[in-house]
């Protein structure tokens, strides 16, 4: 069997028919969308079907897509403009956001606190952020300033678990808090709409639901204003300078067409993996799958293996063809715990011994049960020669 690919959650293969709407923009056709003659408006014409389709997915207005070269230009897109905008006074800002959040939010975040905003992050003890506290936070109060913004992903990129956002973004609305919501990693896995929600913005990236790499959109309500810190062009209305990928759009376009017409069909065959998965690691003694009294993502396992190393794990199943993630980053030379897992409550032993395996529509039932044949060999082994001391 050949390599199996098991971590969806960083990045899919790209779908075949998406390459097919991407290979005239990657040949004949060509073409600036800001030019006035036949290439130019051709190449305009293209972006703006892709458009109409991203918003059909959301159910959301062609001209509320803004579209950008990845999640993370568009959740920093929204942040940053808090630090640009106009203040009529010199009172402080503040975000309340939580502390499970993406890099791009949480690094952000931590700028705009370097600039004078007040930053609450709110727990995600167990895996999912309590509404009712994030409310809390929201509240104006004698105490603190008005919040500027709530950020709050849909689907955790690590545990799969979904956040309480339509619920926030109501209360958020009586507050007049705008609410910006990472989609990224739900969109395309589980119906998403933009109405239900009631956010203000929302990011999405292609290269998450068999799209293509450096596509991503962000959706602004109307009304909601942004003021674009990329500058220099009047592209995207003006909310985002720069000449437009067009055939990274054009793949955009297409996998959200894709995604738009099977959803249901993807929740089942998805669902039907990780289920599977998670019957397999039931007989490996010690084995604990995360948050599965949750909702979640239908593609996403986060598994700990007592006296294991997750990362040691990890280079073993790649060893053996078998692609999985930990949350874990190496820094000077050291293993640390995820950031999101250490939120959530786990304790740092319990972060370091776990994977995440994140399935895609690319999967089979035959590559997951090679998979779960070669994971209790892959554990024991490393339980035997290279013990890790559990903490009782």
């Amino acid at each position: 069997m050949d390599a199996v690919y098991l971590d969806h959650n960083a990045t899919t293969p790209l779908d075949p028919r998406v390459r097919e709407a991407m290979l005239p923009w990657l040949g004949g056709r060509h073409g600036n969308p800001s030019s006035l003659h036949a290439f130019g408006q051709g190449a305009r014409n293209a972006v703006e079907e892709a458009r109409e389709r991203v918003a059909v997915l959301l159910g959301a207005r062609p001209a509320e897509i803004v579209f950008t070269a990845s999640g993370t230009e568009a959740n920093n897109a929204v942040l940053f403009d808090l630090a640009f905008s106009p203040s009529e006074d010199r009172t402080p800002k503040r975000v309340v956001t939580s502390g499970f959040e993406h890099p791009s939010v949480r690094e952000a975040a931590n700028r705009l606190g370097e600039r004078g905003f007040q930053i609450e992050r709110i727990l995600p003890r167990g895996g999912t952020v309590d509404a009712d506290e994030m409310i809390a936070a929201l509240a104006p109060g004698p105490d603190r300033p008005a919040t500027s913004l709530a950020a709050l992903m849909l689907a955790n990129n690590e545990l799969g678990t979904i956040q309480p956002v339509a619920q926030v973004a109501r209360a958020a609305r009586a507050y007049g808090v705008p609410v910006l919501c990472d989609a990224v990693q739900a969109v395309g896995k589980i119906p998403v709409s933009v109405a239900d929600l009631d956010v203000d913005a929302l990011v999405l990236g292609g290269h998450k639901f068999h799209g293509p790499l450096g596509a991503a959109a962000l959706w602004l309500r109307k009304g909601f204003d942004l003021h674009g810190y990329l500058v220099g062009g009047s592209q995207e209305r003006r909310r985002r300078a720069g000449t437009e990928n067009v055939p990274a759009i054009v793949g955009l376009g297409k996998a959200a067409e894709i995604a738009a017409g099977e959803l249901s069909e993807r929740h089942r065959h998805l669902a039907g993996l990780r289920d599977r998965i998670e019957r397999g690691i039931s007989e490996i003694p010690e084995a604990r799958v995360h948050a599965t009294d949750r909702p979640r993502l239908p593609n996403t396992t986060h598994i700990a293996f007592s006296g294991v190393e997750g990362e040691a794990l990890l280079i073993r199943l790649d060893l053996a063809g078998f692609a999985v993630s930990t949350g874990s980053a190496c820094s000077s030379g050291t293993v640390e715990p995820s950031k999101g897992m250490l939120a959530a409550g786990f304790s740092p032993e319990e972060a370091l011994s776990s994977l995440r395996v994140s399935v895609g529509m690319t999967n089979t039932e035959a590559e997951i049960d090679a998979f779960l044949a070669a994971l209790p060999r892959e554990v024991e082994a490393l339980r035997r020669f290279a013990p890790v001391p559990v903490s009782r």
